[in-house]
């Protein structure tokens, strides 16, 4: 019995010692979690306070990639216009003047989620309706950097895609850059990309720059935004 006793004696000995030690691992683990998410945060709110560093500005730019599909957009002329501004959401019509009648039809949206951020593309007819192809984009997948932000093809896009025939548009990559106002020089960019790597029957490349040194006169509307 002495000798029973000493084993159940020392195995309460060991199991009261590594409770302990389980608690510490248990509570340094979600501290560790939540440290990251921070971190993470940080990236993706400096990129939202740089986009609204410009709020209720409007910018001119232009086409920089060569694409031949983009021939209509050569030295077309175009404005961004930073609309909406709040912590979790950003408005961006996009006006694009094409023979010599402006297009307000694409707003793009770049909102919080629970994981991140998101690039959603709101696109209407001239009467305010959707169009069949609109609110479509994609989620971040990384922390991305305070002056820039990737938005691959979300699943409901990629649907939608096939849906209307646009299967080429199923490895989409979009991306915004922007610099924060006051910097010296100042861009904000978008850019559609797909590669022949990442799944694309062929590659595609459009980009357009906005200058944000240089506030221009802000344009009405986009459609459907009245």
């Amino acid at each position: 019995m002495p000798a029973i006793m000493q084993i159940q004696n020392s195995t309460v000995r060991l199991v009261a010692l590594s409770l302990p030690l389980a608690l510490i691992a248990s509570c340094h683990e979600p501290a560790s979690q939540t440290a990251a998410q921070v971190a993470s945060s940080d990236e993706q709110d400096a990129f939202i306070a740089a986009l609204s560093s410009h709020c209720g500005k409007a910018f001119a730019g232009r086409l920089v990639s060569d694409d031949a599909v983009d021939a209509v957009f050569v030295d077309a002329a175009m404005i961004m216009h930073v609309s909406e501004c709040s912590s979790d959401r950003v408005a961006i019509p996009f006006h694009v003047q094409l023979n010599g009648k402006w297009d307000r039809s694409r707003t793009w949206l770049i909102t919080r989620t629970d994981t991140g951020l998101r690039l959603k593309h709101d696109h209407r007819h001239e009467d305010g309706k959707p169009d069949a192809v609109t609110m479509y984009g994609g989620d971040t997948k990384d922390n991305g950097s305070a002056g820039e932000q990737a938005f691959p093809v979300d699943a409901e896009s990629i649907a939608m895609f096939e849906r209307e025939g646009l299967a080429a548009s199923v490895t989409n990559v979009w991306t915004v850059e922007v610099d924060a106002a006051g910097s010296e020089p100042a861009t904000f960019a978008y850019q559609l990309k797909r590669t022949l790597e990442g799944g694309a029957p062929e590659p595609r490349h459009f980009r357009v720059e906005f200058d944000l040194t240089e506030p221009v006169e802000v344009p009405p509307p986009a459609w459907g935004w009245e």
